[in-house]
């Protein structure tokens, strides 16, 4: 199949209005989750992953957990891909009860390639939206340390497009808040 069969064929409308809960929580940086949902497809389609409806399904939904909490069986029951979607969701999932961050992110480095591609989509959308009037030199800088220590490995071993593209975004940070390393 050629891509324009594949977009046309993928069904994510059921996806986005369960994406809308996230019009609700706001991100430090002004706007909301849904849009960051949005940036993060936007990221993956951008990278051509046409041909993976999980992945860009789980795209919609993979701060809903964290965020809002879900009843997981409705997503589920959304399509035949819904078991597979809240199993991706779930693995990019930070539970805070039981792992902190630094735990988080080191067992991302030993999980799917699925999960591994959404976790550098996501960060490149974090990244872009990291500004210096909604966080300090300090916290800019422990994220850029945290991006380069743990989502740099994810990005060679599964798109050295992601890690380039993380790098440019990872220095443009540094020079704006002069936060070398």
């Amino acid at each position: 199949m050629d891509d324009l069969t594949i977009l046309r064929d993928l069904v994510l409308a059921p996806y986005i209005l369960k994406a809308t809960a996230l019009i609700g929580v706001h991100r430090k940086v002004g706007g909301n989750q849904f849009r960051h949902s949005f940036a993060t497809l936007g990221i993956l389609l951008d990278y051509k992953y046409f041909y993976d409806p999980i992945l860009l399904k789980a795209s919609l939904l993979h701060d809903l957990l964290e965020d809002l909490g879900a009843d997981l069986n409705e997503i589920r029951n959304i399509d035949s891909d819904g078991p597979a979607v809240v199993k991706l969701v779930q693995e990019v999932t930070r539970n805070e009860d039981i792992e902190t961050k630094i735990e988080y992110l080191d067992r991302l480095q030993y999980s799917s390639r699925n999960a591994k591609i959404l976790k550098c989509a996501d960060r490149i959308s974090n990244l872009t939206d990291l500004h210096l009037d909604t966080h300090t030199d300090k916290k800019i800088s422990e994220y850029l340390d945290q991006t380069e220590q743990y989502i740099i490995p994810l990005a060679i071993e599964v798109n050295k497009n992601f890690e380039k593209e993380l790098l440019d975004l990872i220095a443009k940070r540094r020079t704006l808040c002069e936060c070398e390393n």
